[in-house]
């Protein structure tokens, strides 16, 4: 008898009295509080799953109808989906290292991809803070607590934070390194992943890594041992590559306005079909009962390849179009399927709940998420302040679709806060101010500071003493390349 095909039984068999039996004895709704799912999972496998550059309503379970994500609408039904996820940071590398530190940028020193100075040095009124490109060895990752904590961790797809995932708590590494993105087909030029035959696409390949691992997962030395498995897909990155046959498809279907290139569905086809690979996978070995899956996004999308109306702006911009993600949950036994949660949430909680989860001690470091156990069982948390920011300059993509506060930029240095419904922008150069009312304008599209001096007081005071708190770099130093127009 092998384990893979009998996981419940041989645990059965080495504990009557352990807590994953007795959980699984449960049914989801005599899980009460954080005590009762502890004893219903304390151990659970853990599969996260990020998307690269995935916008927030670019999947079907968020409203996309021309897009066609079958596995990650079944993925949304069996769990909680939530309508006000945010990425704390708005690109690639800052947001994979805020997920991974559970801290805020300037905390570890990444703000964007490469140097801060981006755009013509004309434009820019203030010089930047200097961008840190290697998440410190300093910080304790998340995969170095659960590997300390006895998991089998596994990294697979894009790093971007350094020259490998090894030296952060993974201990088995394929396709990552300090670089973004390359190219989607073999070859890939990838050092640490072999070329593949020529043509080869590099989700597929990404998950035969992953579906590879899980099943050395449940090898006889292993199998006692929970796994994390973080599996970063370096799609739906540009540049936009996909399968003829997908492209084909998608160039007959009827378009949707802001919705509707072809490689790029096709790129959002792949990856659900690999997800459901994932998932398929898990069934089979009979570990889905006793797996958290988690599915979300980097940043917001590119506007100008697809549009997340009423979002505002894209990628690399604070507006809800560049932070707010796709997320689902799927725990079966402790999240009932099908729920909702419009309550907001940051990925800098993903550290927090699992230590919660694990009974972790707490990193010699502080944390700035929080564990959102009550929101995954139906409960609620306190309202609290989300902050963003930004000390750096990125410049437009594309100033007549972007959506960005001037035509020249994407961001400028400044901050963020969000709290309950309000939503204030601070801009550093000129001392600007914009307050937005999300539950009214969620487009932020009417900036009501000067109708809400009391609110903007109150942001404004918030976000100061956050800065405080975490040292923040300020720029405030004259850029003498600046020509005022």
């Amino acid at each position: 008898m092998t384990f893979h095909k009998h996981p419940i039984r041989i645990l059965f068999c080495l504990t009557l009295a352990s807590a994953l039996s007795v959980g699984l004895m449960l049914p989801p709704k005599q899980l009460q509080s954080t005590s009762d799912i502890r004893q219903h999972t304390a151990r659970p496998n853990i599969v996260f799953i990020l998307a690269d550059d995935l916008g927030w309503k670019d999947v079907g379970f968020m409203g996309s109808t021309f897009y066609e994500t079958p596995n990650l609408d079944r993925l949304a039904a069996q769990g909680i989906r939530f309508t006000s996820a945010y990425a704390a940071a708005a690109n690639c590398a800052p947001s994979r290292a805020c997920l991974l530190s559970g801290q805020y940028s300037p905390r570890h020193g990444i703000y964007t991809v490469a140097n801060a100075d981006r755009g013509d040095a004309k434009t820019r009124k203030l010089m930047p803070v200097k961008n840190n490109e290697v998440l410190p060895d300093s910080v304790y990752t998340l995969a170095e607590a659960l590997r300390d904590a006895g998991y089998q961790t596994a990294s697979i797809g894009k790093w971007h934070l350094g020259k490998s995932p090894e030296s952060h708590g993974f201990s088995y590494s394929r396709a990552g390194d300090q670089r973004g993105m390359n190219r989607h087909f073999s070859p890939y030029g990838i050092p640490n992943l072999p070329d593949g035959p020529t043509g080869e696409y590099l989700t597929d390949r990404l998950t035969d890594e992953a579906l590879a691992f899980l099943d050395q997962t449940q090898q006889k030395a292993n199998a006692a041992r929970p796994f994390f498995l973080y599996l970063p897909f370096y799609a739906v990155h540009t540049p936009l590559q996909a399968p003829d046959s997908l492209i084909t498809k998608y160039e007959r279907k009827p378009k949707t306005p802001g919705q509707n290139h072809t490689a790029y569905a096709a790129m959002i086809e792949s990856l659900d079909r690999n997800v459901g690979r994932v998932l398929k996978k898990l069934d089979a070995l009979g570990l889905d009962q006793n797996t958290l899956v988690i599915f979300t996004s980097d940043n917001g999308g590119i506007r100008s390849i697809s549009r997340q109306d009423p979002l505002r702006a894209g990628k690399g911009s604070y507006y809800e179009g560049g932070v707010r993600v796709p997320l689902v949950v799927r725990w079966p036994g402790t999240i009932r399927a099908g729920s909702t949660s419009q309550t907001p949430v940051i990925n800098l909680d993903f550290y927090p709940t699992f230590q919660d989860i694990l009974k972790l001690p707490n990193p010699k470091q502080p944390l700035d998420g929080i564990s959102i156990i009550p929101l995954l069982t139906g409960k609620s948390v306190p309202e609290r302040p989300f902050f963003w920011h930004f000390p750096i300059y990125l410049e437009a993509y594309d100033p007549k679709t972007d959506g960005g506060r001037d035509p020249l930029f994407r961001t400028r240095p400044g901050s963020t806060v969000r709290l309950g419904d309000w939503k204030l922008h601070e801009y550093f150069e000129d001392n600007g101010v914009e307050l937005y009312n999300l539950k009214t304008d969620l487009g932020e599209q009417r900036n009501v500071a000067s109708a809400n001096p009391a609110v903007v007081k109150k942001l404004h005071k918030l976000v100061q003493d956050w800065r405080t708190k975490q040292a923040a770099f300020i720029p405030t130093e004259p850029n003498p390349a600046y020509v005022a127009p």
